[in-house]
Parts: structure tokens; C-alpha cells; sequence
């Protein structure tokens, strides 16, 4: 109990927290804390474990990211003899200790980690004062920070601050660990991430690996965390910008000056200097053309099977509506995908308002062409008489590409009228031909369905 107690008292919680905390009464926690304070508090004697004395070892395997059957595997190479599950259960204690923390290490050119940080309202190139985020790509190896100031975190953005560090490091590193940004990873499994689409086409064009962090494992990527961290504390904090040109030009000149090359904490190295030594010459070329990025987002496939873009409709295959799809429109393509699968390919319409449909994308008894379609409208109009389904019949011979909108209207007439009214006008209008919902209409509301047909036309009565 007392170690719970002490172990909270030193967070800085107060003794009603800790009470509430520990559901001890408040005059036993006051009184544990007097005692350690007064340094009267019998302490436990601790109970040293058989991998105490490997304890050094076990901790630099760790950090080469070896599992618990990596590590059992070397003790008894060492001669150590222990069980597996005693070596499970020590790793677990070290990883849950509040004082120890695994440290990644990677090679030069292996990696760089990216965030996004908030800093508060800035100036746009506009003027206006607007939520701002700090990009942030450092090279897990040399420390090298590239800092860019931006208004949004869509894919766009994500990819061309990409760009930017590229440029900036001249070179691109083996892999990029990302936190589970919505611009880079739809789903945060870490062993079947599902990447964004665009970012992961980006990712190939460029040849590097996206690399996601574990959900709830921020140590993962430790290093982009401690230099956002470092560029809020050591640039922005206390500053104020006028203009976006101000800031960018202070932000660049801290970059270069004093940001680059300070002696980092960890490795006790200049990072500039240690880039220039060791690790740019490992970095990948970058492209001679530089990736052309589209227009994306995300959109909501509408119950008709399309998305809005542009002032256009695109159709989609009906097993998508509801659910939300990325799209990427580049001069003269739509491009449409689902969980980085592409699901429809259109060419892009400059005319506003237009539907662009593949007749596939709807299920058959919803294609206005198809057979299953026609005998879906087929049985509702003859369910309201046989003339009727004959006026369907003749109507699809006559106008096969715009018969659906006159079939529904003709059966929204059974709201108002009987079947057997709308039956006898549509007989009429067969007779004489007039494939038509307002001539339907006509006949009913005039009711002149009743009266007698001339017998020279059609020879119908």
C-alpha cells in the first residue's frame, strides 16, 4: 500500500486524490505520507531475482528490438539456465516500468519519423490568422530536423511537405514511420495497415516504406515527438509573427542555425555535421520528376450509386453506397477507390451538372436496360391491368432509353385514381399511340377513358 501511496505522492497528485485513487481512507494516506516524509515508514527489503545480474544484457537486447524468445535464447547461449516464461515475465516488468524506456536505434538513411504538431493561429500568405500545424520529418539516425508550417492536414498537404523534406535532406530514407494519420493510414492495424491510397502511390513512386506506429505506442516514434516538442518550446513559444513571410523566414533561419546544429541531447552530436558525415550519402536519389499530385478527398456514395465532384455525378458500384470512398481527380481522370482499391475509373466532365454512369455499377434489376430491370416495371404495370402492361410493352419499343420516368408517373396515378381508370387510359393512349405520361394523365383527369374509340385506329376497342 505505502509504495502505491509514495508512488503517487511523488507524482504530485494531492492526498484526496490519492485517496480517491487508492479508495483508502484520507487519514491513512495522510499518515503513510508523514511517515515517509519523517523517514519512519518500515521499508520492505527488496527481493533480488535471478535475472537481476542480466539485467544490463537484457536491457541492450531489448533495445536491438529482440522478443522475450530472442532474449531466452541468448541467455542460455550464456549459460544462463532459466525458463521462458520467467524471462517473459521479467521483459514484461521492464517494459511496464515507469524509469525504463526502450530505445529504438536504426542506421544511417534507414529512417525518418513525421508528425504533425498544433502551434497555434499564424498568419496565412493571405493575412488571416488561422489554425496552424508544424510538419516535422527528422532522420531517426542524425537527428536532421525539416520544419514546415501548414493550414491543413490533408493528404495533399502530408505528401508535398514529403516533397519539401525530400528536397531539403536531398534524398529520400528507406523507410518513414508515421503516426496513424487519417492523410497516411485508414485503418490502424499495425500488421495489415491500410494505407491511403494517393500516400501510398506516392510512397512507391518515391521507394520508401510507410512505416506505422502501434496504436498507444508513442515511443514508437519518440524522435518526431521529441522534435515537435523542441520546436514549440525553442521557436514558437514567446514568438509572434506579423506576416506568413515572417515567419518563414525566422522559422528558416532557427532551422539552419541553431535547430541543425546544436549538440543534440542523445547522441551528443551536431546533427548537421553528423548528416554530412554519415548518413546523406546513404539517403535514395530522389525522382527526376517530381510526383504530380491530384485533387482527393473523401466522399459519400449517394443511394443513386454517384459521388459529387466537381459539379459532376460519377457512378460507383451499388455495394458502395453509404460508405465513404477517396477520390482523385487529375486532368482528365476520376479516379475512385475504396481502402486503397480502385473501384471506378471515369473520364473527367467539364460540363457541370452532367451524370457520368456505367450502366454496371447499378445491380441489374436497376439498370434501365436490362432485362431484370424492364420485367421489375413489367409486373407493377400489369399488376394494374393488362392494357397497361401492354402501354409498358409498346413504350419500350418506341423510346428504350427514357421509358422509366413516364412508367413511374403513370404508376403514381394509382394514388389518385383506381387501377381500372388508369388501365382504361392507357388502353386509349395505345390506341392511338400517344406513348406518353401526360397523355395517360390527360385521359384520367378528363375522363375520357369511357368514351368510345374510333374503330379505323388500331381496330382496338
Amino acid at each position: 500500500m505505502h509504495i502505491t501511496i509514495e508512488s503517487l505522492w511523488k507524482l504530485g497528485k494531492t492526498k484526496s486524490e490519492i485517496s480517491r485513487i487508492t479508495k483508502h481512507d484520507w487519514k491513512t494516506v495522510n499518515k503513510v505520507i508523514k511517515s515517509l516524509e519523517n523517514g519512519t515508514y518500515p521499508q520492505k527489503k527488496p527481493h533480488p531475482k535471478t535475472l537481476d545480474n542480466h539485467r544490463t544484457k537484457i536491457l541492450n537486447l531489448l533495445e536491438q528490438n529482440l522478443s522475450s524468445i530472442r532474449i531466452h535464447e541468448e541467455l542460455q547461449l550464456d549459460g544462463v539456465s532459466i525458463s521462458y516464461s520467467a524471462v517473459k515475465r521479467y521483459v514484461a516488468e521492464i517494459k511496464d516500468s515507469s524509469d525504463v524506456h526502450i530505445r529504438f536505434h536504426t542506421n544511417a538513411g534507414e529512417e525518418a519519423q513525421v508528425d504533425f504538431g498544433y502551434v497555434g493561429l499564424t498568419p496565412d500568405v493571405s493575412g488571416k490568422r488561422r489554425k496552424t500545424w508544424i510538419f516535422n520529418m527528422r532522420l531517426s539516425y542524425s537527428r536532421m530536423n525539416y520544419y514546415e508550417c501548414v493550414y491543413d492536414q490533408k493528404v495533399e498537404t502530408f505528401i508535398q511537405c514529403h516533397i519539401n523534406a525530400f528536397k531539403f535532406f536531398n534524398g529520400i530514407p528507406s523507410r518513414i514511420k508515421i503516426d496513424n494519420l487519417k492523410a497516411a493510414i485508414l485503418d490502424a492495424n499495425f500488421y495489415e495497415p491500410v494505407y491511403q491510397s494517393l500516400y501510398k502511390q506516392f510512397a512507391d513512386y518515391y521507394g520508401f516504406l510507410p512505416f506505422p506506429c502501434r496504436v498507444r505506442e508513442p515511443q514508437e516514434k519518440g524522435k518526431v515527438e521529441s522534435g515537435i516538442k523542441f520546436v514549440k518550446n525553442n521557436f514558437f513559444a514567446g514568438r509572434t509573427f506579423t506576416t506568413h513571410k515572417e515567419l518563414q523566414e525566422k522559422l528558416t533561419h532557427w532551422l539552419n542555425t541553431k535547430c541543425n546544429n546544436r549538440i543534440h541531447g542523445t547522441t551528443q552530436q551536431i546533427p548537421a555535421e553528423l548528416f554530412k558525415r554519415d548518413e546523406v550519402a546513404r539517403l535514395k536519389p530522389q525522382p527526376e520528376v517530381v510526383f504530380s499530385i491530384p485533387n482527393v478527398g473523401i466522399r459519400i456514395v449517394y443511394h443513386d450509386c454517384h459521388v459529387y465532384i466537381d459539379y459532376c455525378y460519377y457512378s460507383v458500384p451499388y455495394e458502395y453506397i453509404g460508405k465513404e470512398v477517396e477520390v482523385e481527380v487529375s486532368v482528365n481522370t476520376v479516379r475512385i477507390s475504396y481502402k486503397t482499391q480502385q473501384i471506378a475509373l471515369h473520364t473527367r466532365s467539364r460540363d457541370r451538372g452532367k451524370f457520368i454512369t456505367i450502366a454496371s455499377h447499378y445491380p441489374k434489376y436497376k439498370n434501365i436496360l436490362s432485362t431484370e430491370y424492364q420485367e421489375h416495371y413489367f409486373i407493377k404495370m400489369s399488376n394494374i391491368g393488362n392494357d397497361a402492361g401492354q402501354f409498358f410493352l409498346a413504350l419500350i419499343e418506341n423510346n428504350p432509353n427514357a421509358w422509366q420516368r413516364p412508367i413511374s408517373g403513370i404508376l403514381s396515378l394509382t394514388k389518385d385514381y383506381d387501377k381500372d381508370v388508369v388501365n382504361l387510359a392507357c388502353k386509349r393512349a395505345l390506341v392511338y399511340q400517344a406513348f406518353s405520361y401526360t397523355t395517360v394523365r390527360n385521359i384520367c383527369r378528363e375522363g375520357t377513358y369511357n368514351l368510345p374509340l374510333d374503330n379505323h385506329v388500331g381496330g382496338v376497342q
